[in-house]
């Protein structure tokens, strides 16, 4: 496993794409080689952020995966999926509980290497120095294996969108201090 801070993660951006093709472009998620051309102007932003850090997983000269995030800057943003999860926390559960966390941005495992315990690997390396423990994500109701992942992983699902529509989730890392202070769904 390899933990790489700020720009250093640009050095592997080919590879990265690569890893990003092979995860994204299948189902769930079905997304076209464009995704992962965006996902690479994003990823050379992305790193001047504050607090970015990404973490690679190899064996045997092969990339196998990635987990990449950044702390969520306060005011919380309003651009990307942030209006989402804000709106299912509430403006000051966002304000309080994300922001100044690490947010995970993106995790991505070739499908080779899945049920390896890599994801979770990843997940644990890219979040091993969130502040005071205070790590978050979210991910789509669209992806229940993703959501069944993170679920055992320890995460806790703080956000409860229709189960049939197309929203996000959102959950708190294993040590994050406000896991505990969300009812589960009714």
């Amino acid at each position: 496993m390899c933990v790489l801070h700020g720009g250093d993660v640009l050095a592997h951006v080919g590879t990265l794409r690569s890893v990003y093709v092979d995860a994204y472009c299948g189902p769930p998620w079905n997304e076209d080689e464009g995704k992962a051309d965006e996902f690479v102007a994003r990823l050379a932003e992305d790193a001047r952020r504050p607090g970015f850090t990404a973490a690679v997983a190899s064996a045997g000269g092969e990339v196998l995966g990635f987990a990449s995030g950044w702390t969520t800057p306060s005011p919380f943003p309003t651009d990307r999926c942030y209006p989402q999860a804000a709106a299912g926390l509430g403006a000051q559960r966002a304000e309080d509980w994300l922001c100044g966390a690490f947010e995970v941005d993106e995790l991505a495992v070739r499908p080779g290497a899945h049920g390896t315990g890599v994801a979770g690997q990843l997940l644990q390396a890219v979040t091993a120095d969130a502040p005071e423990g205070r790590s978050w994500l979210l991910t789509s109701v669209q992806a229940p294996r993703a959501m069944a992942f993170y679920h055992r992983q320890g995460w806790t699902q703080v956000t409860h969108p229709s189960p049939g529509g197309n929203g996000i989730v959102v959950f708190l890392g294993p040590d994050h201090p406000a896991r505990h202070l969300v009812p589960p769904p009714s």
